[in-house]
């Protein structure tokens, strides 16, 4: 086995999926540092293909990686009753990771400053006034890179300790149907017209891309994934007796798990080695949205290495996080009923107020508005119970930055 001369660079960007390359494209963007990206190559260590979902305002740099967006967002209460809402001036986006990936790594190799490395980190440490990423690249050489700092987007061996852990997870349908069934113009978010487990909830999630092409999906949020055959028949059970597709061919199929905690994840792991994206707590714990987040994230990291801060915000205000530990526990002890509680969300706010606040970018007191159109009793009960509760650890759901 051979040892390559080390590689020296600002900054190593551990992981390409959806907070690795945002880092990168922000950094080379604003100039703040020199990258390099390392990836896994080509083989089972390459994640699939996934789905990224976030709303935004106006024209974006990124827009060169949204594959739809749409106007209007609409919520299916339990009773089958439709509710459409315009949240303009923003709309909801998809990006499709290989769509972003190309975006990326287009500006990395316009970059002088900028590279990407196929090859699998082995090893992340502190050195002497810096990091060092030991790798293995195709064919069993061995590399070594030095950097001022480490940002890994890996996903954790285990979930840290928790009060409440639910999982999002999913399975989707990229489908074609024999004639126009779907609105281009609408986002459906939550179609609660699904069989309900006993424990947690369901919706249904469709996104059309044309009048006969959408993405659909039966997502949970529950303690346990289901198999492979389960989702296929729930969604099966949508697509045919829910909204009625008729005729219709599946042309990909995308499955994921997304954790929904109330743990303390770690932004640090050592002097100059820091966590990204879902493994640095990213992942809002209340709705699973991934991408957005890391948007601003990656924002923050590039302004506090160009202030020479030695350290970098976390994804989520204190605030947002209290606020989300007391809906998941909610949801967790059925105290609060899940689909009547997000239906009521989206009929009883503003749009554009209810979208900061699932973005975690309301005042206290658009907070407190929001509050007091919520199940008052059982979320005061909840809230005042939380703190005192102990913190478990669980085993990690397998996969991360799946979608949303």
């Amino acid at each position: 086995m051979s040892r390559e001369p080390a590689g020296t660079s600002d900054v190593v960007v551990v992981g390409g999926g959806a907070a690795g390359l945002s880092l990168a494209y922000r950094l080379v963007e604003t100039g703040v540092a020199t990258v390099t990206v390392v990836e896994p190559p080509d083989g089972p260590a390459r994640p699939p293909e996934r789905t990224w979902c976030y709303w935004d305002q106006g024209d974006g740099d990124l827009d060169e990686a949204v594959t739809a967006t749409w106007p209007l967002l609409r919520v299916h209460g339990p009773d089958g009753t439709p509710l459409t809402v315009d949240p303009a001036p923003s709309r909801y986006r998809m990006v499709r990771s290989t769509a972003f990936e190309r975006l990326v790594h287009a500006r990395l190799a316009r970059s002088p400053g900028g590279r990407v490395l196929r090859a699998t980190a082995d090893t992340v440490r502190d050195t002497p006034g810096g990091a060092e990423v030991r790798c293995t690249a195709p064919g069993g050489r061995t590399l070594t890179l030095r950097c001022r700092y480490v940002f890994d987007s890996r996903p954790l061996p285990a979930l840290p300790p928790a009060r409440t852990r639910l999982l999002q997870h999913f399975r989707g349908w990229f489908l074609r149907t024999r004639t126009d069934r779907f609105d281009p113009a609408v986002a459906d978010l939550m179609d609660f017209r699904v069989p309900q487990p006993r424990h947690g909830l369901a919706f249904g999630y469709v996104l059309p891309l044309a009048p006969d092409r959408a993405l659909v999906e039966y997502t949970e949020f529950s303690r346990t994934p289901l198999t492979t055959e389960s989702y296929e028949a729930a969604l099966g059970h949508y697509a045919r007796a829910v909204l009625r597709l008729g005729e219709f061919t599946v042309e990909k199929a995308e499955q994921g798990v997304i954790p929904m905690t109330d743990a303390r994840f770690p932004r640090r792991t050592g002097a100059a080695v820091f966590r990204i994206g879902t493994a640095g707590g990213a992942t809002r714990p209340a709705t699973g949205y991934t991408f957005a987040a890391v948007q601003r994230h990656s924002r923050a990291i590039a302004d506090a290495l160009r202030d020479g801060r030695g350290t970098v915000p976390r994804p989520h205000g204190r605030r947002a996080l209290a606020m989300d530990a007391v809906l998941l526990r909610a949801l967790d002890t059925g105290r609060i009923d899940g689909p009547a509680f997000f239906t009521g969300l989206f009929r009883r706010t503003p749009a554009q107020r209810l979208l900061r606040f699932l973005d975690g970018a309301t005042t206290v007191r658009e907070e407190w508005g929001i509050g007091l159109r919520t199940p008052v009793g059982p979320m005061l009960r909840t809230a005042l119970e939380v703190p005192f509760l102990p913190r478990r650890t669980h085993p990690a759901p397998g996969t991360g930055e799946n979608a949303r």
